[in-house]
């Protein structure tokens, strides 16, 4: 274990590494994980790592784990980079996809519930309790499940019902809220004392950020050590961003990669609070968006908890911030289905973002550009409409068509 401890990212207040955390108990900063990065490099190179099998649990120096005897794993691989062929009005030459939906339930949340689960069953906890808006908690219940533990799983009433179904059918304990995410979050915030569960919630502790950290480091493997200049990733309440830029950071302090790329975000129009923020020149965001509504379930976080994080990791890397409308969403949605790509809405908003800066400066022709596709689009087909009955119905025993 090479962690040292655990730092508040806002006031810089220092917490041992094998207690359960929380936020800073000094500010309510989110904490990070800190390491002995010299004896990381001294342990591990990146010969090395290319010998292990390709799964996030290489980067092993990297995670908080004391031992790989308390991975909770559902066989996490690398999921794949593939290079987008150029299509008509497309003016980049470089673009790629990543696509996280081919992880074990179907979305990046994998990532960031396989590390909590196996650190805070580490840690003695055998209660979890999560506020979300459908994937985190399938994530959180698909993970709580196969180490042993209890899954409260609160979500919006309309929450998508397929990821309803799969914290149902995982055996975690669903409650509807009548209202949006962060309703829900103070109802687990509320009852955490009484019911004496964790409150895994996004950014409300250390844990998540460590495992979406590995997909900077699974990236830069990728494109063998020279990462892409531009990553576009659809953010709602902002913990893969987080996780990107920290793992970055650390790659650079390790002599891994040379520089970061620009980390740009997308939300919804129908609910971009992180974006009017960066747009406004704020620290963090100061209001929660008011009538927050978009067909990316993901997206809608009307205040994000640590805002102030995420709109750090965009300015150090000197990315930016872009909205996409919902009409928007489906098009991009249907233009990867015809590429094979199966990318929920939230993934989908990336390559509209992309599309709607097609005849900008915002980004060079030349450049690598990363559409970072966070989940599966076989969760999420009821956002696409059909005219069913425009289907040609045929007796068996038609003769032509």
């Amino acid at each position: 274990m090479f962690t040292t401890t655990v730092k508040c990212s806002r006031c810089g207040q220092k917490y041992p590494p094998n207690e359960v955390l929380t936020v800073c108990k000094k500010c309510g900063g989110a904490l990070l994980f800190q390491y002995d990065l010299v004896k990381v490099a001294a342990s591990v190179s990146k010969k090395v790592l290319k010998r292990r099998e390709a799964t996030f649990w290489k980067f092993k120096e990297l995670l908080p784990l004391s031992s790989q005897k308390g991975i909770v794993t559902l066989g996490e691989p690398y999921t794949p980079v593939l290079k987008l062929s150029r299509k008509r009005g497309m003016s980049f030459k470089n673009v790629y996809v990543k696509d996280d939906g081919r992880l074990p339930t179907g979305t990046f949340k994998a990532r960031g519930m396989a590390v909590a689960v196996s650190k805070l069953k580490e840690l003695g906890v055998k209660r979890l309790a999560i506020p979300s808006a459908g994937n985190a908690a399938a994530a959180l219940a698909a993970y709580g499940a196969k180490a042993g533990m209890e899954v409260y799983a609160f979500m919006p009433k309309d929450a998508p019902e397929t990821t309803v179904k799969e914290c149902l059918y995982l055996r975690a304990k669903v409650y509807f809220v009548h209202g949006l995410i962060n309703d829900a979050a103070e109802i687990v915030e509320r009852f955490k004392e009484k019911y004496g569960w964790f409150d895994a919630s996004t950014n409300k502790q250390p844990y998540r950020f460590e495992g979406y950290k590995a997909m900077a480091l699974e990236i830069a493997e990728q494109f063998n050590w020279k990462v892409p200049n531009v990553i576009i990733f659809p953010t709602g309440g902002g913990e893969g961003v987080i996780g990107l830029w920290k793992g970055f950071k650390e790659a650079i302090e390790l002599g891994w990669i040379s520089e970061a790329p620009r980390l740009v975000i997308v939300q919804s129009s129908g609910c971009a609070p992180l974006v009017e923020a960066f747009n406004n020149k704020e620290a963090e965001v100061e209001t929660p968006w008011k009538n927050a509504q978009t067909i990316a379930a993901g997206l809608r976080v009307p205040s994000p908890y640590a805002s102030y994080l995420t709109l750090k990791a965009v300015r150090e890397t000197k990315g930016t911030a872009i909205t996409v409308s919902d009409q928007e969403i489906p098009m991009a949605m249907k233009q990867l289905f015809k590429r094979g790509l199966y990318a929920c809405p939230e993934a989908a908003a990336t390559l509209a973002a992309l599309n709607k800066s097609n005849n900008t400066r915002l980004f060079d022709q030349d450049e690598k550009i990363l559409l970072y596709l966070t989940g599966n689009a076989m969760k999420n087909f009821d956002t696409l409409p059909i005219e069913k009955e425009k289907v040609p119905v045929l007796t068996k025993n038609t003769t032509s068509l």
